[in-house]
């Protein structure tokens, strides 16, 4: 990290958090960063992106600290409180003062933090535009900005966050730097690369969509619904194959909330992450989960991007994505820094052609994953039982009725 032109505070602060050596995206991008470019960084996930550019930002902080010197966007609530995490860590010998800005949290404790000018602003979108339009001093607080970071840029990039990037720029000095780092490279980010070519440094570390070659990628071919029956068979045995902990993506807030309660209902301690929980609710779901509390995380796509937690040697794909992208992030949860892991994913007829876009979009196939079927049925009865009490359980919580309530309100 001494190479790289990070003072010598940094380069110690790496050395305590272990961080012997810059990965690829790292020892390209801080320099330039450092140099006062525009950065584009495309990387696969698990390569080190958030220090690439948290480590640059608090260097030149620390020569100039004032107050909202760094504004970092980023699509998911989670991953806003994840990269507060990371900016602390990296920023513990400089007094750093972060705030977290995101939905679902109250709106005007986020303001009085914004109005005592935090050195680093850390937030989605939708409640930084919200922010801005209902309090007009806010504006001022980020006129001195020297960073704008868009982290999982190809997501804020898309349509549905346009009107919101448009007010956030607004108020930000033309003469920042902008920062934007992805795992993914989008017609969206082409467009833009293909706008600043003579200012913006472009590092690509990767050719298309890829997985890392750590990253053992299996599937299981079975009929819709014996899902919940594979579920419990590789739960019950993750102690016995050395799995600490594993992710389990459903495509729906609906049957992520089903799966929790069959779960549950068979004696399994599991927290669930979706979007129709408050945001208290999915804090402390990870926070358990982080914790090692409990072993077994199920999630919608809202955890399927950036959340770094070094336990997770298992993802199970519940339901197989749409898009061979979500595959990557969702996948990209495990083997992460070198290390190894396991990805299954539960394939069904219907989903045959999603698999032959997602091998053609990684350029491997995925291999059998080997089970006992006789030692999976043996369950049967229990499984079925246990999926009519969490229907009833459904039904009586009236969670159906308030996601609709939600929708309407949306």
């Amino acid at each position: 990290f001494s190479d790289l032109g990070l003072s010598e505070w940094a380069v110690r602060t790496c050395r305590e958090l272990g961080m012997k050596r810059p990965t690829p995206v790292q020892a390209h991008c801080i320099p330039e960063i450092l140099a006062g470019k525009d950065v584009l960084g495309l990387a696969q996930t698990g390569s080190g992106k958030t220090a690439a550019f948290a480590l640059p930002i608090l260097n030149c902080l620390a020569r100039d600290p004032y107050g909202v010197f760094a504004l970092v966007v980023t699509p998911t609530r989670e991953l806003a409180y994840q990269i507060a995490e990371q900016f602390r860590a990296l920023g513990s010998s400089l007094r750093l003062r972060c705030a977290v800005v995101v939905g679902g949290m109250d709106a005007l404790s986020q303001a009085q933090a914004l109005m005592q000018r935090p050195h680093v602003v850390i937030g989605t979108p939708g409640r930084i535009k919200a922010l801005l339009e209902s309090n007009p001093d806010i504006s001022s607080v980020f006129s001195k900005t020297k960073f704008l970071v868009l982290d999982e840029a190809d997501r804020v990039l898309d349509i549905g966050f346009e009107d919101e990037l448009k007010v956030i720029i607004r108020c930000l000095p033309k003469g920042r730097q902008t920062l934007l780092f992805s795992a993914t490279m989008t017609n969206n980010l082409h467009a833009l690369l293909d706008l600043s070519a003579n200012k913006a440094y472009f590092y690509e570390g990767y050719e298309g969509v890829k997985t890392v070659e750590t990253l053992k990628q299996q599937y299981v071919f079975i009929p819709v619904n014996v899902k919940d029956l594979y579920v419990f068979h590789i739960l019950s045995n993750m102690e016995e194959k050395g799995i600490r902990s594993a992710i389990i993506f459903v495509s729906t807030c609906r049957n992520c909330h089903l799966l929790t309660l069959v779960l549950e209902e068979l004696g399994q301690e599991v927290a669930a992450l979706h979007s129709h929980k408050s945001q208290s609710l999915r804090l402390a779901a990870l926070n358990r989960f982080k914790s090692g509390q409990v072993q077994v995380l199920l999630a919608t796509d809202v955890g399927s991007r950036g959340l770094d937690i070094p336990t997770v040697d298992l993802v199970i794909n519940y339901d197989i994505p749409r898009m061979p992208d979500d595959y990557v992030h969702r996948v990209g949860r495990t083997a992460r820094a070198g290390r190894e892991g396991l990805a299954v994913s539960f394939v069904t007829q219907n989903d045959v052609e999603l698999v032959h876009e997602i091998e053609a979009a990684i350029g491997k196939q995925l291999d059998k994953y080997e089970c006992n079927e006789k030692e999976v049925l043996a369950d049967i009865t229990k499984v079925y039982k246990a999926k009519r009490v969490a229907t009833m359980k459904m039904l009586d919580d009236r969670s159906e009725d308030k996601a609709k309530e939600r929708k309407a309100q949306k």
